[in-house]
Formats: structure tokens, sequence, C-alpha cells
């Protein structure tokens, strides 16, 4: 069973560079047809798929956040980061790490297996 945990600063202040690691148990971030993702919830709103890596490292974003959105992976570690520059208070959110079967376009969030239990970060002065 795919078990997932995200790890950061719960604050971030604004302008300033939002970082993240999801650390994987249970599987091999190599492994083939696995594909790992970072998505997030502002308070009051729904879901926000950010973006993906795959199992070889190739990493699809959200157009809307590919300006200044990062996403790696250490395979020596078994995890995968998220980087989001330059942050205002918008991008306030419980931010979640989660895998899936299949790659994107995501017509809804059901197809991600596993989650992770989420994190809050607030951009604040």
């Amino acid at each position: 069973q795919v078990q997932l945990q995200e790890s950061g600063p719960g604050l971030v202040k604004p302008s300033q560079t939002l970082s993240l690691t999801c650390t994987v148990s249970g599987e091999s971030i190599t492994t083939t047809s696995y594909y790992w993702s970072w998505i997030r919830q502002p308070p009051g709103k729904g879901l926000e798929w950010m973006g993906t890596i795959d199992n070889d490292g190739s990493v699809y974003y959200s157009p809307s956040l590919k300006s200044h959105t990062s996403i790696s992976s250490d395979t020596s570690k078994n995890q995968f980061s998220l980087q989001l520059s330059s942050v205002t208070p918008e991008d306030t959110a419980v931010y979640y790490c989660a895998s899936a079967l299949s790659g994107p376009p995501y017509r809804d969030y059901e197809v991600f297996g596993s989650w992770g239990q989420g994190t809050q970060v607030t951009v604040s002065s």
C-alpha cells in the first residue's frame, strides 16, 4: 500500500519560495506507471491540481501555475518535491501529495488512489 507524507514549513512570507517534500513508502517512485502529484485546496475553495512527476522524471504542470512552479524527485530518498516561487497570500492552502496510475490531464480527483494527510501552508508577513 502506497503511503505519502508531506513535510515543510507551515508559514511562508510573501515573495518567498514555498518548498514542500513528499516522502513515499510502500512503493518506489520509479515504479513504472506511477504518477506523483501535488494538489492544493485554498480555504473555502475546491481542489487544484498543480503538477505531476512520473516514474522517469518527466514533469507536467498546470498551465496556470507553470511559470512559478517546479517539481522534482530524489530517487535515493524516494521523495518528490514542490517549489512555488514568489508566493502571495492567495497561495495559502492545504497542500497534498498524491499518487495515481495514470497521467494528466485529470478530469477528476477520484483517479488518485493514495493521498498524504495534507499540510497547511499560510503565506503571511
